[in-house]
C-alpha cells in the first residue's frame, strides 16, 4: 500500500476489541474506501483509497461510524510515526462514582434495613455503578447496535433486579465494572510492554553547520548533513563515519548482545546506540529512508496482514454473540411453557447467566495481543515479521529452499588461482579481467577488481553490456573481452578448456581467442552447518540448495553443509522454475520458504510461500519483497523465527481453549442452574484479562544462543 493513496487515524480511547472489529468492518464500506484495517494494538485504522476520493467525505464518514459504535472514543489523524501506545489514567471521577456505589451496595448488603431502604439502596448504588453501561446500551440499541457488551449486561442486571434478586443485580453490574477496569488496564499494559520492545526510535540529532551543534528533529535532517554522537546517544540516521571511534550496541537491531567496533569508514545504523567515543557521521539516507524507520514501518504496519486464526475468531464472534442471546431467550421462555412445575424466575435467572456469559472480549482482545507480542519479540532477536499471517505461516514451513552465495556461504570473495593461456600472462588476464568487470557491483566482480589493486580508467571501456546469469562484454582499449561462466563461452562460440577447481570459475575470451580462466573462492559462514541440522531437528523434512555456481561448487558446498538435494549452474529465471516445481510437489497443507540475500533474489522471495531476506536490513529489494527479514546474515536467525511462531501459535491457541472451555461449562452450568452470576462474571472479565496476561507472555522471548562456533 502506497503512502500516496493510504491515509492513517489514530482512534484514542479504543479498549473494546469487539467494537474496534465493527468500526474496522463499517470503514471499509464508505465510499472511495478501497480496504480498511484497524491494529487495535496500536490503535491505528488504516484506510486504502480510490484516487478520486474525497478525503473530507471519508473522514466525515469515519467520524460519524466512530461515534455511533463508541462515542467515547476520539478519531485522530496520525502526523507522525511517533508510539501512540501510552497507558489511559484511570479517571479519577469515575473511579468515585464507582467506590461510592460500591460503599452503599455493602450498606445494603450487611445491615438490617426494611425491604424499602433496602430497595432504595440497591437501586441508588446500582444506578452509581451501572450508569454508563445502561446509557451505552440504549445509545446502540437506538443506532441498532444490539450484540454488545453493553447490551448483554444491561439486560441481565435488569433481569436480576425484575425477580427481585438485588444483590445479585448490583454486584453483577459492580464486578463487571471492576473487571472491565482491570481489563483495560491489562490491554494498556500490553500495548506498553509493546511499544517498549520497539522503543528505538531517536527523539533527536545533533546537526553540525558552519562549527555549530544543535538539537534538532531527525526528520529535519537530509542526506550529506554532519551529525555529532555522544556517548550514550541513539543513532538518529544512517550514515557513514568520518571521525571518531567507539564500540556500538546494535542489540535492538540486530539481536546480538556483543557490541561492534566502529571507526572512520564504516556504516552506522539509525537506532544503534554509541556507547563511549564520540562519533561524526555523514548522513546518507534521510529520516524517513533510514534503518530505524524501515524497521517501524514493518512493525507497525504488521497488523494489516492478519493470520487465518483472527480472522476465524473474529467471524466467530459475530455470529457466536447472537447466538447465545437467542439460545437465552428459549432457556427463558420455553422450559417454564413446556413444563408445568418450573417457573419463570427460574429460568429466567438463567438466562441470565447466559448473557454475562455470551461476550467474546476475551477472544477478540488477547489473540491480535498474542500475534503482535509474537513479532515484537522477534524483532527484539534480530526478525522482523512483515504480519501476524506470515508468523503463523512459519509453523507450516516442511521445505526450506536456501540460495547459496551470501546466505549458506559468506558471498566475500577472493580471487584463488589465475590460469592464463600460453599467449596471456597472469597481469594481463587479471587486467582484462578487471576492465570487463568494471560497471558490475557483483561480489565476484568486486573480488576481481580488488584483486587487480591498480586504478582503472573507465575511458579505456567501451560498449560495455551485462549478460544476466553468463557475465559481462566490453571493448577494452580496442579488444573485445568477454568475461563469465562457461554458459557466455558456449553463447559466443568460443572453443575453451572446461576447468574443475573448488570456487567460481570466470572464463576469459579476448578477441574471440580463450585467454584463460580465474577462480574465485567463498567460504561457507560459521553456523550454516549446525543451522542445516538444528532445522532438521526441527521437523524441516527437505532442505535444498540453488545456486548459479558450478556443478563441483554446488557438490562441495552441499557436501559440507549435509544438503541432499541441490541443483547447480541455474539462471535467474531457473531458479524461479525450480521454485515453482518445488512448490508443486510440496507436502499437503505445508509452506515452502525461500531464504535468499535479499539483493539479488526478489523475485524468488516474493513467489515462495514464506521468502525471507537474510542480512537484507539495508536492503530495500529485500524489505519489499521478503515476508521476513533477518537483520543480521547468520542462518542461524531462521532457527529463532520457527521458534518464536511456534511459541506464539501455542500461546495464542492456550486462549482460544481456555476462553471457549470456561464458557462452554459456564454456559452448560448455567443452564443446569448450577452457575450463578458471580461464576458469568468470572467466565466473562476475568477470563478475558486471564487471557490478555497470557498473551503478554509470548513478548518475553529469550535471546537465541549464538551456535558454538
Amino acid at each position: 500500500m502506497s503512502d500516496n493513496n493510504k491515509i492513517e487515524f489514530i482512534l484514542e480511547d479504543l479498549n473494546c476489541s469487539n467494537c474496534a472489529a465493527k468500526i474496522e468492518k463499517a470503514a471499509g464500506k464508505i465510499n472511495g474506501v478501497s480496504s480498511s484495517v484497524l491494529n487495535f494494538v496500536t490503535k491505528t485504522l488504516t484506510l486504502k483509497i480510490e484516487e478520486s476520493s474525497e478525503l473530507s467525505h471519508i473522514e466525515k464518514e469515519l467520524k460519524s461510524i466512530v461515534e455511533r459504535i463508541e462515542p467515547h472514543v476520539i478519531i485522530k489523524k496520525k502526523k507522525d510515526k511517533k508510539n501512540q501506545n501510552n497507558s489511559a489514567s484511570l479517571n479519577k471521577k469515575e473511579a468515585t462514582i464507582l467506590a461510592g456505589g460500591a460503599f452503599i451496595f455493602l450498606a445494603a448488603l450487611v445491615m438490617n434495613l426494611s425491604f424499602k431502604t433496602e430497595f432504595i439502596l440497591y437501586l441508588l448504588s446500582y444506578l452509581l455503578i451501572g450508569k454508563e453501561v445502561l446509557l451505552k446500551a440504549v445509545r446502540n440499541l437506538i443506532k441498532g447496535q444490539v450484540f454488545d457488551e453493553n447490551f448483554l449486561m444491561a439486560v441481565a442486571s435488569i433481569g436480576a433486579f425484575a425477580i427481585q434478586e438485588y444483590p445479585e443485580s448490583v454486584a453483577v453490574m459492580l464486578f463487571y465494572q471492576i473487571g472491565e477496569m482491570f481489563q483495560d488496564m491489562a490491554v494498556n499494559r500490553s500495548r506498553k510492554s509493546i511499544s517498549e520492545l520497539m522503543d528505538i526510535r531517536p527523539d533527536y540529532a545533533n546537526l553540525k553547520r558552519n562549527d555549530t551543534i544543535r538539537k534538532v528533529s531527525p526528520d529535519q535532517v537530509f542526506s550529506g548533513d554532519i551529525l555529532i554522537i555522544k556517548p550514550g546517544e541513539k543513532v538518529p540516521l544512517d550514515g557513514l563515519v568520518i571521525e571518531g571511534e567507539s564500540m556500538v550496541d546494535t542489540s535492538v537491531l540486530t539481536g546480538e548482545s556483543i557490541p561492534r567496533h566502529i571507526r572512520i569508514g564504516d556504516e552506522l545504523l539509525s537506532g544503534s546506540i554509541n556507547m563511549n567515543g564520540l562519533l561524526t557521521i555523514k548522513v546518507t539516507k534521510p529520516f524517513a529512508e533510514s534503518t530505524v524507520s524501515k524497521i517501524l514501518d514493518l512493525v507497525e504496519n504488521a497488523g494489516s496482514h492478519k493470520a487465518p486464526t483472527e480472522n476465524f475468531i473474529t467471524k466467530f464472534a459475530r455470529y457466536y454473540t447472537p447466538f447465545v442471546v437467542f439460545s437465552a431467550a428459549a432457556l427463558a421462555f420455553i422450559p417454564p411453557l413446556l413444563i408445568p412445575s418450573e417457573t419463570f424466575s427460574e429460568w429466567i435467572n438463567r438466562a441470565l447467566v447466559f448473557l454475562v456469559v455470551s461476550c467474546p472480549c476475551a477472544l477478540v482482545i488477547s489473540i491480535p495481543l498474542g500475534f503482535f507480542g509474537g513479532i515484537g519479540g522477534a524483532s527484539r532477536n534480530g526478525v522482523l515479521i512483515k504480519g501476524s499471517n506470515y508468523l503463523e505461516a512459519l509453523n507450516h514451513v516442511k521445505t526450506i529452499v536456501f540460495d547459496k552465495t551470501g546466505t549458506l556461504t559468506k558471498g566475500v570473495f577472493k580471487v584463488t588461482k589465475t590460469a592464463p593461456e600460453p599467449l596471456f600472462s597472469k597481469d594481463t588476464l587479471l587486467e582484462y579481467a578487471a576492465y570487463a568487470e568494471y560497471f558490475s557491483n557483483h561480489p565476484i566482480s568486486l573480488s576481481i577488481k580488488k584483486a587487480y589493486k591498480n586504478s582503472i580508467d573507465p575511458r579505456d571501456i567501451s560498449d560495455y553490456q551485462e549478460i544476466s546469469g553468463h557475465g559481462a562484454k566490453a571493448i577494452v582499449k580496442g579488444k573485445t573481452i568477454l568475461a563469465g561462466n562457461r554458459k557466455l563461452m558456449k553463447k559466443e562460440n568460443i572453443t575453451f578448456h572446461e576447468a574443475t577447481a573448488d570456487g567460481t570459475i570466470v572464463y576469459l575470451a579476448v578477441d574471440e581467442q580463450y585467454a584463460g580462466f580465474i577462480v574465485i573462492s567463498d567460504e561457507v559462514k560459521e553456523d550454516s552447518a549446525e543451522s542445516i541440522k538444528i532445522l532438521r531437528r526441527m521437523g524441516i523434512r527437505e532442505i535444498i540448495m540453488l545456486t548459479g555456481d558450478s556443478r563441483s561448487t554446488g557438490e562441495k558446498i552441499s557436501k559440507q553443509l549435509g544438503i541432499y538435494h541441490f541443483y547447480t549452474e541455474l539462471l535467474p529465471h531457473e531458479k524461479i522454475e525450480k521454485l515453482e516445481i518445488i512448490e508443486d510437489s510440496k507436502y499437503r497443507g505445508s509452506k515452502v520458504m525461500f531464504v535468499g540475500d535479499g539483493i539479488n533474489d526478489a523475485p524468488a522471495l516474493a513467489r515462495a510461500d514464506v521468502g525471507v531476506a537474510m542480512g537484507g536490513l539495508g536492503s530495500d529489494a529485500a524489505i519489499e519483497a521478503a515476508d521476513v527479514v533477518l537483520m543480521t546474515d547468520e542462518p542461524s536467525k531462521l532457527i529463532s523465527a520457527l521458534r518464536i511462531a511456534k511459541r506464539t501459535k501455542t500461546i495464542v491457541w492456550q486462549n482460544i481453549f481456555f476462553a471457549l472451555s470456561v464458557k462452554g461449562l459456564v454456559l452448560l452450568l448455567g443452564a443446569g442452574g448450577i452457575a450463578t452470576m458471580w461464576e458469568a462474571v468470572f467466565a466473562d472479565v476475568g477470563v478475558a484479562i486471564i487471557a490478555i496476561l497470557n498473551a503478554m507472555r509470548v513478548m518475553k522471548v529469550k535471546r537465541a544462543p549464538k551456535i558454538n562456533q
